[in-house]
């Protein structure tokens, strides 16, 4: 047959006005942590005038709790869930059996951050509002814009009139910036398919690889004085910054260990970040405790065992030099979200099948790297058994920021590829 990509970007922006409106109405419906289900309500209506059906997945705790990638981020579970739809491949159409493709799940995720104060924005972070060819509010970027690339690349191939070999799984889930939970409540019920691409906002880079992220509270202590006599007890927050010095040398150690390709810096793969410091209870208080949270980095390939016996043993090192510390160590304690690595070989054929898309689309071969982030990917990779990507549209640093947006062509030029990679992958014909 004739080359279809033409046949399927004018079925793809045949429904621009209808996508950029979908979108808004997604992120008109805030959906924060624990508070997901309105907007996936509207995710399973448009799935549903599709023709497809929609499974409605639970995140149940009793049943994710005991897997190795379970992350109890502390939101309760009553009404979390994702939504699972299925347009079914139609079986073998004559076409050479070797040709690399198979099923597919597009996965995005529908919880977003705090947009915090909203103040400091433009306008309601839950506005939606379409400003100089851009979408504007909180999950713009990250990442409900993916998810209506998905969805849309989905509708414009059934509405040309495309039958699929293999079938195309859309998922759309809760609880990735805490976890994962709603990906892994996926796998666990037993959705797997050949492939995934996970739309996070990536600029319409691919990355295969991502570094993986784990979740820590460190409680070092001190001994309280008043502080005219400050001489005579420890301060907890003198000590805190002597182990966050620490934490800023492992963390260019273990970048110079490593060679990466698919990381454009090589000392920015798997970064180390306090984010929260508490400490002391009076100005004049010598303090007698400070609790440090942060952000400890996995290197690709490194297991969260490694990871964390690296911190440790640094810690150890550093404390045992201390004559305070060697005799009141601090502890180290692991929380919340605790993100593995992961990777697929950027010779899988996923990989080259939507390399291909993208350069067919935009007429230039795409940026291959990794992230330094942690996503759903690992889940898919690590115990899925499956090959996975992140590709979609935005710009990571819009991604959790005051007055958060993306541009809509970069939109519709992601849905194009996807639209074409699916075509391809799931071995399109019309």
């Amino acid at each position: 047959m004739s080359d279809p990509t033409a046949s399927i970007v004018a079925a793809v922006d045949a429904q621009r006005d209808e996508l950029v409106a979908f979108i808004q109405s997604l992120v008109q419906t805030p959906s924060l942590p624990g508070r997901e289900r309105p907007a996936h309500a509207l995710v399973a209506a448009r799935l549903t005038t599709m023709g497809l059906g929609v499974d409605v997945v639970p995140i149940e705790y009793e049943r994710i709790r005991e897997h190795p990638a379970f992350c109890d981020d502390g939101i309760p579970f009553e009404d979390r869930i994702n939504i699972v739809a299925q347009w079914r491949g139609a079986g073998p159409g004559g076409r050479d059996a070797s040709t690399p493709g198979g099923s597919l799940i597009l996965n995005g995720h529908l919880d977003v951050v705090s947009p915090g104060d909203e103040l400091r924005w433009t306008g309601s972070p839950w506005s939606g509002a379409v400003r100089k060819g851009r979408i504007y509010g909180r999950g713009a970027c990250d990442m409900k814009s993916g998810v209506g690339a998905m969805i849309f690349a989905v509708a414009a191939l059934k509405a040309a009139g495309v039958t699929l070999e293999h079938d195309v799984l859309i998922e759309s889930v809760s609880g990735e910036e805490s976890g994962g939970a709603g990906t892994l409540a996926t796998i666990v019920k037993g959705y797997r398919a050949d492939a995934a691409i996970i739309m996070e906002p990536t600029s319409l880079k691919m990355c295969p690889v991502q570094a993986g992220a784990l979740t820590f509270r460190l409680k070092i202590p001190g001994r309280s004085v008043h502080a005219c006599i400050k001489q005579e007890g420890v301060s907890a927050i003198d000590k805190a910054c002597l182990l966050m010095n620490a934490l800023l040398d492992l963390e260019q150690a273990r970048h110079r260990a490593i060679v990466n390709p698919l990381y454009p810096d090589p000392m920015h793969i798997a970064p180390i970040s306090v984010g929260t410091i508490h400490a002391g209870n009076w100005p004049s208080t010598v303090p007698e405790q400070a609790v440090l949270e942060g952000r400890y980095g996995v290197l690709p390939g490194e297991s969260v065992g490694e990871a964390r016996q690296a911190m440790a043993e640094a810690l150890t090192r550093v404390a045992a030099a201390d004559p305070w510390l060697s005799k009141h160590p601090p502890v180290l304690e692991w929380f919340e979200g605790q993100f593995e690595s992961g990777q697929t070989p950027v010779d899988s054929p996923i990989i080259t099948t939507l390399a291909d898309s993208h350069e067919a689309i935009i007429g230039a071969p795409p940026v291959i790297e990794g992230v330094t982030y942690g996503s759903d990917l690992r889940l898919f990779t690590n115990h899925a058994g499956m090959p996975a990507v992140l590709y979609g549209p935005g710009d990571v640093h819009q991604a959790h920021a005051v007055d958060e947006s993306i541009e809509i062509e970069e939109i519709m030029t992601a849905t194009r590829v996807l639209a074409l990679t699916i075509f391809r992958w799931c071995r399109g014909r019309f």
